[in-house]
């Protein structure tokens, strides 16, 4: 005894029926707001005739640097220690070579949330000898609220775009069948484009305490696309 035949499965139509006409829509948002965190980069240098005495210098200056940025509290949400080194200086000593001094250095990165304490802070850092300050790099936490707003609006525009197509056809919307960001249907792991930047650089100069910079946060943009896909009921053309 055979089974009965299983019916013949409906083909996919990517673009709709004449019943169920599809309306495919990209939404777009664009938002402006003020960074939540400005990061700097200190890099704390150190000289001596042997290596020994390049990084007991060091490891005071670097301990100086820890303890006035650790000192403003939770103005400063990081501080982190990336690259160090002891190089020698080597000079030529008749046929040959030899170390004439060596070169310490070590770099510290600070992200700060306080941004009437930034001016200062980077003013009292360039202050230091033999640092370097640079920076600051604004930006926005990866769970900012700006980001959902912008998805969000990127939505709402979706909806409106492709209800401004129903009724320029004389009908509406009846559902949504597909919502995704951009990109989202090829499946290439996603990279969010670099952040916009804006650098400083400064050095330590002998003289009395330097006033406190006056820093103007920059404004950070926050961008969201999606593409939506409806279906409508069948106009009369």
């Amino acid at each position: 005894m055979t089974s009965p035949a299983e019916p013949p499965a409906e083909p996919h139509v990517p673009y709709g029926t004449p019943d169920a006409p599809r309306i495919a829509v990209r939404g777009e948002a664009q938002l402006e707001v003020d960074p939540e965190i400005a990061r700097i980069g200190v890099t704390v240098g150190a000289r001596g005739k042997d290596r020994r005495s390049a990084l007991d210098d060091l490891t005071r200056r670097n301990a100086s640097v820890l303890d006035l940025v650790k000192g403003y509290g939770d103005a400063v949400e990081r501080v982190e220690t990336g690259a160090f080194s002891i190089t020698p200086e080597l000079t030529k000593h008749g046929r040959g070579e030899r170390v004439h001094a060596y070169h310490g250095r070590v770099r510290i990165t600070a992200e700060l949330t306080d941004f009437t304490a930034l001016g200062e802070l980077t003013t009292r850092l360039a202050d230091l000898e033999l640092t370097s300050v640079d920076g600051p790099w604004w930006a926005l936490r990866p769970a900012s609220p700006a980001h959902r707003r912008a998805r969000q609006q990127a939505v709402r525009e979706a909806v409106l775009r492709a209800r401004e197509y129903a009724e320029a056809l004389g009908t509406t919307l009846a559902a949504l069948v597909e919502l995704a960001d951009i990109g989202a249907e090829d499946a290439q792991p996603y990279a969010s484009p670099p952040g916009r930047m804006r650098s400083m650089a400064y050095a330590a100069d002998a003289g009395d305490e330097a006033a406190p910079l006056d820093l103007e946060p920059q404004r950070q943009r926050v961008h969201a696309q999606v593409n939506a896909r409806f279906t409508m009921a069948p106009p009369r053309l």
